[in-house]
């Protein structure tokens, strides 16, 4: 049995309970294969394999609070502190009902290549809590947030772990965990990252992701003699990623027909309404119907759908898991020509499989959606330098890290004799930066 098969036996038999986390690690550790046998003997006597799929810790704890009518709630906290190899921790809070362990360790598995590759200092972590924003009042969403800080506050800081957004997470609740952070530790220092532009936090955060998402994928067609210009793009999702994925496609000439939310989705054929949607989404907290009622030109359908449109490439951007086989047969029947994830594995890896097979480019979440993790780490360098970038200094930075990331990871395939498999090219460029780092450090 080879040391990668060892591993995984031993991973899945000690984490039985956590399929998202199992997904991460088989598909992770099936691309590096080559890697791994071209190292195998140093690897194996390293236990460095072993070393990265076990988090160097995590926390699980108790979040209670007290809602609107006097009642005392009680949620789960959590936050997996992956590996400092290259730098401190850093990953999102995702607040969100289907938050358990195995979903955070999966997130926090990611996030250490995901940050590899953006070539900035920083290790991967991930946190959040099974608490669901959505219906809350304001002085509700305060209350569990200063709940759930005054634990965190005791394993996070500067140059420790940075925190940051993520789904069910925006500005509001990033400012009340901010505020409670530096009550309670009497600090006023970076530690998270996605804050107010009036305390610390850095312009373009709020599209970095969307940006990011679409630098990526127009350096993937420029790269095969194509363009975004005239092109039609499907794309799920109406949060922040959505939202400034579909605006910076736009602005690059594409025009994107479709969003979705928890509910149902869009269909607009004369292309999604970025002001319309934000309005909706961002200030009315509504569902799509609404957009559908303002918008003669949009159809509004319940359940999933957006995979049928035909289109030329196709964004993911909601959430794990949202593209399915079947999906895939779809696009790929529809003569789709890219798809790239804004959201953290929402591909299956059938889905996957079939996509690669066909010849359909496909770069995975951990290259196309690093963006909004490379630009909370420029967020911590202007706190660190007590300064402010503006937006165009920022928004040139991250179009910089995109198309780098693009051109390491199809690099890194190529090297390995698997020239067009982004999927495996990303995580051999992120894996080998942090393997270089960790047996540089010894056991530890």
């Amino acid at each position: 049995m080879s040391y990668v098969d060892e591993v995984l036996a031993r991973v899945h038999e000690k984490n039985a309970s956590e399929p998202e986390f199992l997904q991460a690690v088989d598909e992770v550790l099936d691309s590096l294969r080559p890697v791994i046998e071209a190292n195998e003997e140093q690897f194996k006597k390293e236990a460095l394999l072993e070393r990265i799929c076990e988090p160097e810790r995590q926390f699980k704890f108790r979040v209670p609070w007290v809602d609107d009518k006097g009642q005392v709630q009680v949620n789960t906290g959590y936050r997996v502190q992956f590996n400092s190899a290259i730098g401190p921790y850093k990953g999102g809070l995702r607040l969100h009902p289907s938050v358990n362990l195995g979903i955070i360790k999966f997130l926090g598995f990611e996030q250490i290549f995901k940050n590899s590759l953006t070539g900035l200092p920083i290790g991967g972590g991930k946190g959040g809590s099974d608490f669901d924003p959505k219906g809350k009042s304001d002085r509700e969403i305060m209350a569990f947030c200063q709940s759930f800080m005054t634990e965190l506050c005791k394993y996070i800081g500067a140059d420790t772990d940075v925190p940051a957004g993520d789904i069910g997470t925006g500005a509001r609740e990033i400012g009340y965990m901010f505020g409670q952070y530096k009550r309670i530790r009497g600090l006023y220092e970076g530690v998270l990252t996605g804050k107010g532009l009036t305390y610390g936090g850095s312009l373009a955060r709020t599209e970095a992701t969307g940006y990011g998402l679409l630098y990526i994928t127009e350096e993937l067609m420029k790269d095969h003699g194509e363009s975004m210009e005239g092109k039609t793009c499907v794309v799920s999702g109406a949060g922040n990623v959505a939202i400034y994925a579909i605006q910076k496609a736009h602005q690059m000439g594409a025009k994107c027909v479709t969003c979705s939310d928890s509910t149902g989705w869009i269909y607009d054929s004369e292309g999604i309404d970025v002001e319309l949607l934000k309005e909706i989404k961002e200030v009315k907290r509504a569902r799509l119907t609404e957009y559908a009622a303002a918008r003669p030109s949009a159809e509004y359908h319940e359940g999933r759908g957006v995979w049928q449109i035909k289109c030329d490439i196709a964004l993911p951007c909601a959430t794990q898991n949202e593209l399915h086989l079947e999906d895939a047969k779809q696009l790929v029947a529809n003569g789709c020509k890219a798809v790239c994830e804004g959201a953290n594995m929402p591909t299956t890896i059938e889905a996957t499989e079939y996509l690669q097979k066909n010849n359909v480019w496909f770069i995975g979440g951990k290259a196309a959606n690093a963006g909004g993790v490379a630009t909370s780490a420029l967020e911590m360098s202007q706190n660190s330098e007590r300064l402010s970038w503006t937006f165009e200094e920022v928004d040139g930075k991250l179009k910089d890290i995109m198309v780098n990331i693009y051109h390491n990871i199809d690099d890194a395939a190529k090297r390995y004799g698997m020239e067009g498999n982004y999927v495996a090219g990303a995580n051999i460029a992120g894996f080998e930066k942090v393997a270089e780092a960790m047996i540089a450090q010894g056991v530890c």
